[in-house]
Protein backbone atom coordinates (compact mmCIF):
# COMPACT_ATOMS: atom_id res chain seq x y z
CA UNK A 1 0.00 0.00 0.00
CA UNK A 2 1.26 3.74 -1.03
CA UNK A 3 1.92 6.37 1.75
CA UNK A 4 -0.86 8.65 -0.58
CA UNK A 5 -3.40 5.70 -0.10
CA UNK A 6 -2.40 5.28 3.65
CA UNK A 7 -2.57 8.82 4.40
CA UNK A 8 -6.19 8.81 2.85
CA UNK A 9 -7.32 6.05 4.72
CA UNK A 10 -6.16 7.63 7.61
CA UNK A 11 -8.27 10.50 6.63
CA UNK A 12 -11.48 8.46 6.02
CA UNK A 13 -10.40 6.84 9.28
CA UNK A 14 -10.81 10.02 11.28
CA UNK A 15 -14.86 10.04 10.60
CA UNK A 16 -16.17 7.04 13.38
CA UNK A 17 -19.12 6.22 11.11
CA UNK A 18 -16.12 5.08 8.54
CA UNK A 19 -14.51 3.34 11.54
CA UNK A 20 -17.87 1.38 11.72
CA UNK A 21 -18.06 0.57 8.27
CA UNK A 22 -14.87 -0.50 8.23
CA UNK A 23 -15.30 -2.55 11.24
CA UNK A 24 -18.45 -3.84 9.29
CA UNK A 25 -16.59 -4.77 6.32
CA UNK A 26 -13.82 -6.73 8.33
CA UNK A 27 -16.72 -8.73 10.13
CA UNK A 28 -17.71 -9.57 6.98
CA UNK A 29 -14.24 -10.98 5.68
CA UNK A 30 -13.17 -12.76 9.02
CA UNK A 31 -17.32 -14.61 8.82
CA UNK A 32 -16.43 -16.23 5.72
CA UNK A 33 -13.64 -18.24 7.15
CA UNK A 34 -14.31 -18.56 10.81
CA UNK A 35 -15.62 -21.52 10.90
CA UNK A 36 -13.33 -23.61 8.78
CA UNK A 37 -10.53 -21.35 10.86
CA UNK A 38 -11.81 -22.52 14.21
CA UNK A 39 -11.87 -26.02 13.48
CA UNK A 40 -8.11 -26.01 12.27
CA UNK A 41 -6.74 -24.15 14.87
CA UNK A 42 -3.18 -22.74 14.33
CA UNK A 43 -1.68 -19.15 13.33
CA UNK A 44 -4.21 -16.80 11.17
CA UNK A 45 -1.42 -14.83 8.43
CA UNK A 46 -3.73 -14.03 6.15
CA UNK A 47 -6.68 -12.78 8.56
CA UNK A 48 -3.67 -11.04 10.86
CA UNK A 49 -3.09 -9.38 7.19
CA UNK A 50 -6.87 -7.94 6.90
CA UNK A 51 -6.45 -6.85 10.68
CA UNK A 52 -3.07 -4.75 9.25
CA UNK A 53 -4.28 -3.59 6.12
CA UNK A 54 -7.60 -1.97 8.03
CA UNK A 55 -5.81 0.84 9.16
CA UNK A 56 -7.76 -0.21 12.85
CA UNK A 57 -4.68 -0.95 14.65
CA UNK A 58 -4.07 2.73 15.07
CA UNK A 59 -7.36 3.30 16.34
CA UNK A 60 -6.57 4.36 19.63
CA UNK A 61 -3.03 5.81 18.99
CA UNK A 62 -2.56 9.64 19.51
CA UNK A 63 -2.56 11.74 16.74
CA UNK A 64 0.34 13.15 17.87
CA UNK A 65 2.14 10.10 17.34
CA UNK A 66 0.25 9.38 13.60
CA UNK A 67 -2.68 7.42 14.83
CA UNK A 68 -6.11 8.25 14.97
CA UNK A 69 -6.88 9.35 18.49
CA UNK A 70 -10.56 8.02 18.65
CA UNK A 71 -12.06 6.92 22.31
CA UNK A 72 -12.36 3.47 23.55
CA UNK A 73 -15.87 3.29 23.55
CA UNK A 74 -15.75 3.19 19.58
CA UNK A 75 -12.94 1.02 20.00
CA UNK A 76 -14.58 -1.55 22.24
CA UNK A 77 -17.94 -1.16 20.34
CA UNK A 78 -15.69 -2.24 16.86
CA UNK A 79 -14.24 -5.13 18.82
CA UNK A 80 -18.10 -6.41 20.12
CA UNK A 81 -19.18 -6.43 16.62
CA UNK A 82 -15.77 -8.36 15.56
CA UNK A 83 -16.04 -10.94 18.28
CA UNK A 84 -19.79 -11.59 17.46
CA UNK A 85 -18.34 -13.56 14.18
CA UNK A 86 -14.34 -14.38 15.14
CA UNK A 87 -13.47 -13.67 19.06
CA UNK A 88 -10.26 -15.42 18.36
CA UNK A 89 -9.22 -12.62 15.65
CA UNK A 90 -11.10 -9.85 17.82
CA UNK A 91 -9.08 -11.33 20.76
CA UNK A 92 -5.63 -10.60 18.27
CA UNK A 93 -6.82 -7.09 17.28
CA UNK A 94 -7.47 -6.20 21.14
CA UNK A 95 -4.39 -7.32 22.39
CA UNK A 96 -2.63 -5.11 20.17
CA UNK A 97 -4.22 -1.82 21.53
CA UNK A 98 -3.36 -3.18 25.03
CA UNK A 99 -0.35 -3.30 24.60
CA UNK A 100 -0.27 0.02 22.91
CA UNK A 101 -2.33 1.26 26.30
CA UNK A 102 0.54 -0.32 28.44
CA UNK A 103 3.35 2.11 26.56
CA UNK A 104 0.75 5.14 26.80
CA UNK A 105 -0.09 4.07 30.63
CA UNK A 106 3.56 3.32 32.07
CA UNK A 107 5.99 4.97 29.51
CA UNK A 108 7.12 8.49 29.64
CA UNK A 109 6.17 10.99 26.75
CA UNK A 110 9.71 9.83 24.97
CA UNK A 111 8.81 6.13 25.33
CA UNK A 112 5.20 7.11 23.80
CA UNK A 113 7.14 8.72 20.33
CA UNK A 114 9.79 5.95 20.61
CA UNK A 115 7.60 3.28 20.66
CA UNK A 116 4.18 4.44 18.68
CA UNK A 117 5.17 6.25 15.80
CA UNK A 118 7.27 3.39 14.43
CA UNK A 119 4.08 1.66 15.12
CA UNK A 120 1.95 3.79 12.73
CA UNK A 121 4.65 4.24 10.01
CA UNK A 122 5.64 0.54 9.78
CA UNK A 123 2.12 -0.47 10.50
CA UNK A 124 3.43 -3.06 13.41
CA UNK A 125 1.39 -5.70 15.27
CA UNK A 126 1.91 -5.84 19.13
CA UNK A 127 1.69 -9.01 20.80
CA UNK A 128 1.56 -9.98 24.83
CA UNK A 129 3.77 -11.53 27.30
CA UNK A 130 3.13 -9.89 30.45
CA UNK A 131 1.24 -12.32 32.50
CA UNK A 132 2.08 -10.98 36.00
CA UNK A 133 0.99 -14.46 37.55
CA UNK A 134 3.61 -16.52 35.77
CA UNK A 135 6.50 -15.04 37.83
CA UNK A 136 8.97 -17.99 36.29
CA UNK A 137 10.10 -15.29 34.01
CA UNK A 138 13.38 -13.40 36.22
CA UNK A 139 14.91 -9.60 35.40
CA UNK A 140 18.30 -9.10 37.11
CA UNK A 141 20.35 -5.81 36.59
CA UNK A 142 23.13 -5.95 33.67
CA UNK A 143 26.23 -3.53 33.90
CA UNK A 144 24.96 -0.94 31.43
CA UNK A 145 21.81 -0.01 33.14
CA UNK A 146 20.12 -2.54 31.44
CA UNK A 147 18.45 -5.28 32.54
CA UNK A 148 19.11 -9.02 31.68
CA UNK A 149 15.83 -11.15 31.12
CA UNK A 150 15.80 -15.46 31.62
CA UNK A 151 12.86 -17.80 31.61
CA UNK A 152 9.45 -18.88 29.93
CA UNK A 153 6.45 -16.76 30.16
CA UNK A 154 3.25 -18.05 29.23
CA UNK A 155 -0.75 -17.53 28.01
CA UNK A 156 1.32 -15.06 25.41
CA UNK A 157 -2.07 -13.72 23.67
CA UNK A 158 -1.44 -12.50 20.25
CA UNK A 159 2.80 -13.12 20.55
CA UNK A 160 2.87 -15.40 17.31
CA UNK A 161 3.33 -13.31 14.19
CA UNK A 162 3.70 -10.15 16.06
CA UNK A 163 6.17 -7.30 15.54
CA UNK A 164 6.64 -5.61 19.32
CA UNK A 165 6.16 -7.39 22.58
CA UNK A 166 5.05 -5.82 26.09
CA UNK A 167 6.94 -8.38 28.73
CA UNK A 168 6.87 -8.96 32.25
CA UNK A 169 9.85 -10.03 34.51
CA UNK A 170 9.77 -11.18 38.02
CA UNK A 171 12.82 -9.17 39.83
CA UNK A 172 13.49 -10.94 43.38
CA UNK A 173 14.62 -8.60 45.50
CA UNK A 174 11.89 -6.32 45.74
CA UNK A 175 9.68 -8.92 44.90
CA UNK A 176 8.13 -6.95 42.36
CA UNK A 177 7.48 -6.82 38.43
CA UNK A 178 9.55 -5.03 35.74
CA UNK A 179 7.47 -4.54 32.24
CA UNK A 180 9.31 -3.11 29.45
CA UNK A 181 8.80 -3.49 25.69
CA UNK A 182 10.68 -4.67 22.84
CA UNK A 183 10.68 -5.88 18.87
CA UNK A 184 9.47 -9.66 18.79
CA UNK A 185 12.55 -10.87 16.87
CA UNK A 186 15.09 -9.47 19.59
CA UNK A 187 18.05 -11.76 20.37
CA UNK A 188 17.35 -14.55 22.78
CA UNK A 189 13.63 -14.23 22.22
CA UNK A 190 11.82 -17.40 20.96
CA UNK A 191 7.90 -17.35 20.47
CA UNK A 192 6.21 -20.97 20.45
CA UNK A 193 3.09 -21.70 18.43
CA UNK A 194 2.09 -24.04 21.27
CA UNK A 195 -1.28 -22.56 22.69
CA UNK A 196 -3.89 -25.99 22.15
CA UNK A 197 -6.68 -25.74 24.04
CA UNK A 198 -10.15 -26.89 22.35
CA UNK A 199 -11.56 -23.04 22.21
CA UNK A 200 -10.44 -19.48 21.10
CA UNK A 201 -7.88 -21.89 18.75
CA UNK A 202 -6.47 -18.61 17.05
CA UNK A 203 -5.62 -15.96 19.50
CA UNK A 204 -1.45 -16.84 18.79
CA UNK A 205 -1.20 -17.42 22.95
CA UNK A 206 1.34 -19.28 22.76
CA UNK A 207 4.86 -19.52 25.11
CA UNK A 208 7.84 -16.92 24.74
CA UNK A 209 11.30 -18.30 26.04
CA UNK A 210 13.44 -15.34 26.90
CA UNK A 211 17.32 -16.60 26.90
CA UNK A 212 19.70 -14.16 28.04
CA UNK A 213 17.81 -11.30 26.37
CA UNK A 214 18.91 -7.65 27.50
CA UNK A 215 16.62 -5.04 27.55
CA UNK A 216 17.67 -1.96 27.52
CA UNK A 217 16.76 1.01 29.73
CA UNK A 218 15.03 3.05 27.36
CA UNK A 219 12.59 -0.20 26.91
CA UNK A 220 11.33 -0.26 30.26
CA UNK A 221 7.95 1.04 31.15
CA UNK A 222 7.72 0.22 34.58
CA UNK A 223 10.93 -0.81 37.30
CA UNK A 224 10.71 -2.85 39.96
CA UNK A 225 9.12 -1.58 43.10
CA UNK A 226 7.24 1.51 40.94
CA UNK A 227 4.35 2.78 42.62
CA UNK A 228 1.96 3.52 39.82
CA UNK A 229 -0.43 6.32 39.57
CA UNK A 230 -4.72 5.85 39.45
CA UNK A 231 -4.20 6.64 36.00
CA UNK A 232 -1.73 3.93 35.24
CA UNK A 233 -4.05 1.60 36.80
CA UNK A 234 -6.47 1.98 34.41
CA UNK A 235 -4.51 -0.53 32.07
CA UNK A 236 -6.45 -3.39 34.43
CA UNK A 237 -9.67 -1.79 33.31
CA UNK A 238 -8.71 -1.20 29.53
CA UNK A 239 -7.73 -5.70 30.11
CA UNK A 240 -10.71 -5.88 31.75
CA UNK A 241 -13.60 -4.60 29.48
CA UNK A 242 -11.26 -6.49 26.54
CA UNK A 243 -12.94 -9.32 27.96
CA UNK A 244 -16.36 -7.83 28.60
CA UNK A 245 -17.16 -7.25 24.75
CA UNK A 246 -15.52 -10.53 23.76
CA UNK A 247 -17.88 -12.38 25.92
CA UNK A 248 -20.75 -9.56 25.03
CA UNK A 249 -19.91 -10.16 21.06
CA UNK A 250 -19.71 -14.26 21.78
CA UNK A 251 -23.39 -13.85 23.29
CA UNK A 252 -24.52 -11.58 20.54
CA UNK A 253 -23.14 -13.72 17.82
CA UNK A 254 -24.37 -16.87 19.46
CA UNK A 255 -28.32 -15.65 19.70
CA UNK A 256 -28.39 -14.18 16.20
CA UNK A 257 -27.01 -17.56 14.94
CA UNK A 258 -29.46 -19.61 17.25
CA UNK A 259 -32.33 -17.10 16.01
CA UNK A 260 -31.25 -17.75 12.38
CA UNK A 261 -30.68 -21.48 12.48
CA UNK A 262 -34.57 -21.86 14.15
CA UNK A 263 -36.40 -18.97 11.90
CA UNK A 264 -34.48 -21.06 8.83
CA UNK A 265 -34.04 -24.87 9.85
CA UNK A 266 -35.83 -25.79 13.10
CA UNK A 267 -39.39 -28.50 12.92
CA UNK A 268 -41.57 -27.87 15.87
CA UNK A 269 -41.92 -30.37 18.34
CA UNK A 270 -44.95 -32.63 17.39
CA UNK A 271 -46.66 -31.63 21.37
CA UNK A 272 -46.87 -27.76 20.19
CA UNK A 273 -49.54 -27.63 18.20
CA UNK A 274 -47.90 -25.31 15.78
CA UNK A 275 -46.74 -25.65 12.66
CA UNK A 276 -43.62 -23.30 12.62
CA UNK A 277 -41.22 -23.61 15.56
CA UNK A 278 -40.83 -19.40 15.70
CA UNK A 279 -44.40 -20.06 16.72
CA UNK A 280 -44.01 -22.44 19.52
CA UNK A 281 -44.49 -20.37 22.92
CA UNK A 282 -41.72 -21.97 25.14
CA UNK A 283 -39.51 -21.05 22.10
CA UNK A 284 -40.58 -17.84 22.19
CA UNK A 285 -40.59 -17.61 25.91
CA UNK A 286 -36.72 -18.81 25.88
CA UNK A 287 -35.71 -16.68 23.34
CA UNK A 288 -37.30 -13.83 25.25
CA UNK A 289 -34.86 -15.11 28.50
CA UNK A 290 -31.89 -15.18 26.29
CA UNK A 291 -32.26 -11.46 25.04
CA UNK A 292 -32.27 -10.28 28.72
CA UNK A 293 -29.07 -12.21 29.27
CA UNK A 294 -27.53 -10.38 26.37
CA UNK A 295 -28.85 -6.83 25.69
CA UNK A 296 -28.21 -5.82 30.11
CA UNK A 297 -24.13 -7.14 28.97
CA UNK A 298 -24.24 -4.59 25.81
CA UNK A 299 -25.85 -1.48 27.93
CA UNK A 300 -22.79 -2.22 30.82
CA UNK A 301 -20.29 -2.34 28.69
CA UNK A 302 -20.79 0.85 27.00
CA UNK A 303 -21.29 2.39 30.46
CA UNK A 304 -18.37 1.54 31.52
CA UNK A 305 -16.34 2.13 28.47
CA UNK A 306 -17.59 5.79 28.88
CA UNK A 307 -16.62 5.57 32.57
CA UNK A 308 -13.09 4.45 31.28
CA UNK A 309 -13.08 7.33 28.95
CA UNK A 310 -13.96 9.72 31.49
CA UNK A 311 -11.46 8.80 33.63
CA UNK A 312 -8.46 9.07 31.27
CA UNK A 313 -9.68 12.31 30.38
CA UNK A 314 -9.00 13.58 33.67
CA UNK A 315 -5.27 12.72 33.52
CA UNK A 316 -3.21 12.94 36.25
CA UNK A 317 -5.97 14.53 38.36
CA UNK A 318 -7.95 10.86 38.34
CA UNK A 319 -7.89 9.73 42.27
CA UNK A 320 -8.44 6.63 43.51
CA UNK A 321 -11.90 6.90 44.21
CA UNK A 322 -12.63 7.84 40.28
CA UNK A 323 -10.27 5.24 39.25
CA UNK A 324 -12.08 2.74 42.15
CA UNK A 325 -15.55 3.70 40.33
CA UNK A 326 -14.63 2.50 36.91
CA UNK A 327 -13.31 -0.61 38.53
CA UNK A 328 -16.98 -1.10 39.86
CA UNK A 329 -18.48 -0.67 36.07
CA UNK A 330 -16.03 -2.75 34.80
CA UNK A 331 -16.69 -5.56 37.72
CA UNK A 332 -20.17 -5.32 36.69
CA UNK A 333 -20.16 -5.22 33.18
CA UNK A 334 -17.84 -8.63 33.57
CA UNK A 335 -20.15 -10.18 35.46
CA UNK A 336 -23.37 -9.86 33.33
CA UNK A 337 -21.04 -10.11 30.35
CA UNK A 338 -19.57 -13.64 31.79
CA UNK A 339 -23.24 -15.08 32.38
CA UNK A 340 -24.54 -14.06 29.41
CA UNK A 341 -21.64 -15.58 27.01
CA UNK A 342 -22.03 -19.18 28.63
CA UNK A 343 -25.39 -19.89 28.81
CA UNK A 344 -26.42 -18.18 25.65
CA UNK A 345 -24.29 -20.27 23.74
CA UNK A 346 -25.40 -22.77 25.69
CA UNK A 347 -28.47 -22.79 25.77
CA UNK A 348 -28.86 -21.86 21.98
CA UNK A 349 -28.79 -25.77 21.33
CA UNK A 350 -32.07 -26.75 23.41
CA UNK A 351 -33.94 -24.52 21.08
CA UNK A 352 -32.37 -25.45 17.87
CA UNK A 353 -31.84 -29.02 18.45
CA UNK A 354 -29.78 -32.12 17.44
CA UNK A 355 -29.87 -31.10 13.91
CA UNK A 356 -27.38 -27.85 15.06
CA UNK A 357 -24.79 -29.81 16.23
CA UNK A 358 -23.51 -30.71 13.00
CA UNK A 359 -20.16 -29.39 12.68
CA UNK A 360 -20.85 -27.89 9.06
CA UNK A 361 -22.60 -24.95 11.30
CA UNK A 362 -19.66 -24.51 14.03
CA UNK A 363 -22.04 -23.37 16.87
CA UNK A 364 -20.13 -24.97 19.05
CA UNK A 365 -17.38 -22.88 18.76
CA UNK A 366 -19.25 -19.87 20.40
CA UNK A 367 -19.57 -22.19 23.35
CA UNK A 368 -16.30 -23.31 23.49
CA UNK A 369 -14.86 -19.61 22.85
CA UNK A 370 -16.72 -18.54 25.85
CA UNK A 371 -15.42 -21.03 28.16
CA UNK A 372 -12.07 -21.25 27.80
CA UNK A 373 -12.08 -17.33 27.59
CA UNK A 374 -14.38 -17.09 30.88
CA UNK A 375 -11.47 -18.84 32.57
CA UNK A 376 -8.89 -16.09 32.27
CA UNK A 377 -9.49 -14.94 35.79
CA UNK A 378 -12.38 -15.91 38.10
CA UNK A 379 -15.73 -14.22 38.08
CA UNK A 380 -15.91 -14.67 42.24
CA UNK A 381 -12.91 -12.11 42.95
CA UNK A 382 -15.18 -10.08 40.69
CA UNK A 383 -18.35 -10.76 42.78
CA UNK A 384 -16.96 -10.16 46.24
CA UNK A 385 -15.62 -6.73 44.89
CA UNK A 386 -18.84 -6.16 44.42
CA UNK A 387 -20.10 -7.32 47.08
CA UNK A 388 -17.57 -5.34 49.56
CA UNK A 389 -18.24 -2.09 47.63
CA UNK A 390 -21.98 -2.74 48.11
CA UNK A 391 -21.78 -3.57 51.91
CA UNK A 392 -18.83 -1.15 52.80
CA UNK A 393 -18.16 1.04 49.92
CA UNK A 394 -15.03 -0.02 49.53
CA UNK A 395 -13.42 -0.02 45.74
CA UNK A 396 -11.36 -2.91 44.34
CA UNK A 397 -7.55 -2.93 45.76
CA UNK A 398 -5.76 -2.06 41.71
CA UNK A 399 -4.33 -5.18 40.80
CA UNK A 400 -3.16 -6.04 36.73
CA UNK A 401 -6.88 -7.93 37.45
CA UNK A 402 -9.04 -5.28 39.12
Amino acid sequence: MSNDNRNAGAALLADPAEVDRTTEALAHALDETAIARDQRGGHAHEERKLLRDSGLLKLTIPREHGGLGHPYALFFKGLRRLAQVDSALAHVYAFHHLQVATVLLYGMPEQHAQFLRPTVDKRLFWGNALNPNDKRTLATPAGDGGWRIQGPKSYCSGSVGSDMLTFSAWHEPSQALLIAALPSRSAGVTIRSDWDAFGQKQTDSGTVEFNAVHVGDHEVLVRPGTVLSPRATLRAQIAQLILVNLYAGIAQGALAQGLRYTRESSRPFFASGVFRAVDDPYVQQRYGELSVRVRPAEVLADIAAQGLDQALARGDALTAAERGDVAIAVAQAKAVAHHAAIEVSSQIFELTGAGSTTARLGLDRFWRNARVHTLHDPLDYKLRDLGRHALLGEHPAPTSYS
